[in-house]
């Protein structure tokens, strides 16, 4: 992790875009930012048309005026590269680079991210703009940082991503047999006997081949994390003490393996939108930040977007209620990240986005979205100047797989309602309605610091990735393990002889049949089950609950040192929390309100947690506790307020509020 160069303490800033009003208005901008305690923007994100009004012309006196004035002011620069969003002329003088969609239709200029990024004209239009932006300005003091393009994530299926495919195929398969063996193309006549024969999955007759879509998603990511290395490598050049990212956008269009990604950027920052009010938005929040954490390896990282002030929800914007942007930014800084940013810092008076919200909004300075945003500022630079340190606390591990929520995204599979990241939420959110932080890990990644690990739906694991599972059992740990996981490949081929068969050994059962449900079931204990459910035989293990017919429905296995639980079936939040429980993976947590008699601890006890109240701890003996309810809570924790310097004896937390503290040991 490297850190922006100049700032001190905590980033707080947003996305600013000085282009979009006169010169009058600027000076008001960071007249304003020195008032919310801004000190740092992202400048140029969306800026090529007005730096390179014509290929080879380029405008810098506006920008050069920005980062002046920026600089005068104390605020730095995440300067971006602007390739995001290439200008009218570039289309005009290359349309072949332009995308095109699966169903042949090209795209035109209008909008954003109309590019091709296998196309060389578009390569090279990038590393141009890339390397002019870094020789102007590689020694202005307002750069701390470099922001290349914007939320990858758009795909192309034009000639020229065809012809980077099929290079890409080559590298990975060497021979055509050996496409064709991952493939199965002996099914429906697909064998190929040349690699000229291949595309990306185009728009076909019915259904398309679950293993060349699975492949096209990887190759998306791996051809777009080329397009960011060949600028990185342009700006490292040129600024080699400039650290440089580009901002993680998710959601199930996004064809991007964040795993690798974080492995090549200086500091994992990310963008978050909730897409639900309320409770469901600060779990999400913190759903965003344990996963961003987990990219970057325990490291800090940065919030680099979150709305000010509203949640988009199904096309409708929901106001944030008082209090909650901080609640949320505080959730982000609580789990890791090092600042907190938003989109953007002046809502925009026209263009596509008008109605997205900014820290200064249409209604200006005298709003409550702008108090709110300077009072949290006075927050950060309070929390930033104790000095944020440790790394977050979590002992138990959700695993996280791209190639998994990927390949069941596939049409074709036994139910339509199977959801890879419906089941990796709610092992997340029950977590985390119970007070427990988790980390996100990779089914290959070295699991031995955990105690459990939460294994949900994992369609599509590597024969090293099971033996991984398997040895983290062996060795004494705890996996809980849910419906239809374990059961393809790494090419997305069904593993034989009965199912998980990748986890069938430590699991101790066999899966016949699978048995998707229409209608709700109740089973043997009480707990209701949807969606799904399986034919399970026992080889070992013990049934915990049955189905109606007296089918097992949850086991229970030991193996070796450790103990392995399978879920058979789509559970209710309240009932996958039950089998957490039993598996020792959830323990008990006393709920105090106001007024109740705070019971005595000796050592460094579990908070007391209700849901909807968040406990994180550091390493280093911070904790944050933030209440996401309208109630008031007491938390039996002592130390010292590090936003008062007060001391407390219990935390009481009224509703909305939050306490850092540095806990006595």
């Amino acid at each position: 992790m490297r850190w922006p160069r100049g700032v001190e303490g905590l980033c707080y800033g947003g996305d600013y875009n000085p282009e979009q009003w006169p010169e009058d208005v600027w000076k008001e901008d960071v007249a304003l930012m020195r008032r919310a305690g801004v000190n740092l923007v992202t400048v140029g994100v969306f800026s090529w048309s007005r730096i390179e009004p014509e290929e080879g012309r380029h405008d810098f006196g506006w920008l050069d005026r920005v980062l002046d004035l920026l600089e005068a002011n104390g605020v730095k620069a995440n300067l971006a590269t602007p390739t995001a969003s290439p200008p009218p002329w570039f289309g005009l003088a290359h349309p072949d680079a332009l995308n095109m969609t699966a169903e042949g239709v090209r795209l035109t200029h209008g909008s954003r991210d109309t590019y091709c990024v296998s196309a060389p004209p578009y390569q090279e239009a990038s590393r141009r703009i890339a390397a002019t932006l870094a020789e102007r300005y590689r020694d202005h003091p307002a750069l701390a940082m470099w922001h290349v393009h914007n939320e990858y994530g758009t795909a192309c299926h034009c000639d020229h991503a065809a012809h980077a495919f099929r290079a890409w195929l080559r590298e990975k398969y060497g021979t055509l047999d050996a496409l064709g063996d991952a493939w199965t193309t002996s099914f429906w006549s697909q064998r190929y006997s040349a690699w000229e024969q291949i595309t990306p999955p185009r728009a076909t007759q019915y259904l398309p081949n679950p293993t060349h879509v699975l492949d096209f998603r990887r190759f998306v990511s791996d051809e777009m994390l080329a397009h960011f290395r060949r600028q990185r490598d342009v700006l490292r050049e040129l600024t080699p003490d400039v650290p440089i990212t580009t901002n993680f956008v998710f959601g199930g269009w996004v064809p991007v393996d964040h795993w690798k990604w974080a492995r090549e950027v200086d500091l994992v920052a990310i963008d978050d939108y909730p897409a639900e009010p309320g409770l469901a938005a600060a779990e999400h929040t913190a759903f965003a930040a344990d996963l961003a954490r987990s990219w970057a390896g325990g490291a800090p990282w940065l919030l680099m977007e979150q709305a000010p002030g509203v949640i988009y929800t199904n096309g409708r914007m929901t106001a944030k209620e008082p209090g909650e942007t901080a609640r949320h930014s505080l959730s982000h800084i609580a789990r890791g990240s090092r600042g907190v940013m938003f989109f953007q810092w002046r809502a925009s008076r026209g263009g596509a986005e008008l109605w997205h919200a900014g820290m200064v909004p249409h209604a200006g300075p005298d709003s409550r979205i702008f108090r709110e945003i300077a009072e949290l500022g006075e927050v950060l630079d309070r929390l930033g100047g104790t000095g944020v340190s440790g790394a977050v606390e979590a002992d138990v591990a959700v695993l996280w797989d791209y190639d998994a929520w990927w390949a069941l995204q596939s049409r074709g599979l036994p139910s339509a309602e199977l959801d890879y990241l419906d089941a990796v939420r709610q092992a997340h959110r029950v977590a985390w309605l119970r007070g427990l932080t988790v980390d996100f890990a990779h089914p290959s990644h070295d699991l031995s610091r955990y105690r459990a690990v939460l294994v949900p739906s994992l369609y599509l694991v590597s024969d090293a990735a099971a033996a991984n599972l398997r040895g983290f059992v062996e060795r004494g740990g705890t996996v809980v393990v849910s419906f239809f996981s374990g059961v393809a490949d790494e090419h997305a081929r069904v593993r034989l002889g009965g199912h998980p068969a990748a986890f069938r050994d430590f699991l101790g059962i066999r899966v016949e049949e699978f048995l998707p449900l229409a209608e709700a079931v109740r089973l043997s204990d009480g707990r209701h089950a949807t969606i799904w459910s399986e034919h399970v035989h026992l080889e070992g293990a013990e049934a915990v609950s049955a189905y109606p017919d007296g089918r097992p429905a949850i086991t229970r296995n030991s193996f070796g040192a450790g103990s392995a639980w399978y879920v058979s079936t789509r559970l209710g939040d309240e009932g996958y929390a039950r089998v957490l429980a039993d598996a020792q993976v959830l323990t008990e947590r006393r709920v105090l309100t106001a007024g109740s008699r705070r019971p005595s601890a000796s050592g460094r006890p579990a908070p007391a947690v209700a849901p909807g109240v968040e406990i994180v701890r550091r390493d280093s003996g911070m904790l944050f506790a933030i209440n996401h309810t309208s109630e008031r809570h007491l938390v039996p924790i002592q130390g010292v307020d590090l936003l008062t310097g007060a001391r407390l004896d219990g935390v009481d937390l009224p509703p909305g509020g939050f306490a850092v503290l540095r806990e006595d040991r």
